[in-house]
């Protein structure tokens, strides 16, 4: 029974969300102070964790099999569908898209659109990363801690902590802390 209740409450939460708080103006415009409290208002409501500081701009798509730690934010029209884990001081340029289901298509016999989709696949996001504008990320993949995602990149693989990706698909094109090493040693 008070599952049943919680599952009701999250529902109108989401309702609301979708009609006053998701296309209220970004944090960033002349009114945008009071639309970010709303929208953070409802998305400590809906989404499964939540830090302190939090930021979600307008347009953001989520729901509650997300996560956003603290310091973080989703980014303007971001679509996080299906579980996806933020961790925290995580920056987010706008229209990044997270899938963690895709289309079944193991079997020849049965046209793909028949075929239903993958079960849902976490998407982990760790501490102190920065997504550049347009990023996608599919299923499974984790991106390591300080790692830096280009614009436009779309991610197919997980990568290691401190990467620096770009392309489509990503390609890891340096690494920070290796970087930061090698500048140290010639000082």
């Amino acid at each position: 029974m008070i599952e049943g209740l919680n599952m009701n409450r999250y529902k109108i939460y989401i309702a609301l969300y979708i009609l006053l708080a998701k296309y209220l103006p970004a944090s960033y415009t002349m009114l945008g102070k009071l639309p970010k409290k709303i929208r953070i208002f409802f998305g400590k409501r809906i989404l499964k964790y939540s830090g302190d500081s939090i930021n979600i701009e307008h347009g953001a798509e989520f729901n509650r099999l997300c996560s956003c730690g603290t310091n973080s934010g989703i980014g303007v029209n971001c679509k996080l569908q299906g579980p996806v884990e933020i961790g925290e001081n995580v920056m987010m340029g706008p229209e990044c898209l997270f899938y963690t289901v895709n289309h079944e298509h193991s079997r020849l016999d049965i046209p793909m659109n028949e075929q239903g989709a993958t079960q849902p696949k976490k998407i982990i996001i760790e501490d102190d990363v920065w997504l550049g504008s347009r990023v996608i990320v599919l299923p499974g993949v984790t991106i390591g801690k300080g790692s830096i995602i280009g614009a436009g990149t779309v991610l197919t693989k997980s990568v290691p902590p401190y990467s620096i990706v770009a392309g489509n698909p990503g390609k890891v094109v340096r690494n920070r802390k290796y970087n930061v090493i090698k500048n140290n040693r010639k000082l």
